[in-house]
């Protein structure tokens, strides 16, 4: 059993996980960076959004495909349990580290990291335009705007808040 959260406002709340269906859709999307070369792929809902994502790196030895492969079971556990992706983004768009560098991706010219790449991919495959902007990245006006999937609030939130948001501040 799981012990209940108390919120802010003094509500007791039990953290759900929303596990993916045993046979789902996903896209795959190969990217480079300098020459670094991955694929991510995404796993979806039955409502289109996501909630696995699995990352890639070419040239990546054991100890670098370790850590990869631990960010993205992190990354995947937070949206199965209602993190919304708008956070995710926020948190890691604009990481800096190498590789770095010009992308093959006319939608995003250059990353400053593998993991600023895949939020910037997340966000312009999954953001609407509104969520977009407020955590700071805009499409440029002459690039194609992405098909946006149908986003459903998840069973026991309130107006699509996760569990993070209505969690006491830590001092």
């Amino acid at each position: 059993m799981t012990t209940p959260i108390i919120t802010a406002t003094g509500e007791a709340f039990v953290p759900r996980r929303r596990r993916l269906a045993d046979e789902r859709k996903a896209i795959t999307h190969k990217f480079q960076i300098g020459p670094c070369e991955g694929y991510i792929t995404v796993g979806l809902y039955e409502d289109g959004q996501p909630g696995e994502i699995f990352i890639t790196l070419s040239k990546d030895g054991a100890q670098n495909g370790g850590l990869v492969d631990s960010f993205a079971t992190a990354i995947s556990l937070g949206l199965q349990y209602g993190v919304p992706l708008k956070v995710l983004v926020n948190k890691f768009v604009h990481a800096r580290y190498e590789p770095s560098g010009p992308t093959q991706n006319p939608n995003i010219p250059n990353a400053k990291s593998v993991v600023d790449y895949i939020f910037r991919w997340l966000a312009l495959k999954f953001l609407s335009p509104e969520e977009r902007q407020s955590v700071g990245l805009f499409q440029d006006p002459g690039q194609p705007t992405p098909t946006m999937p149908n986003y459903n609030a998840m069973p026991g939130m309130i107006n699509n808040q996760s569990f993070l948001s209505r969690m006491e501040p830590q001092g």
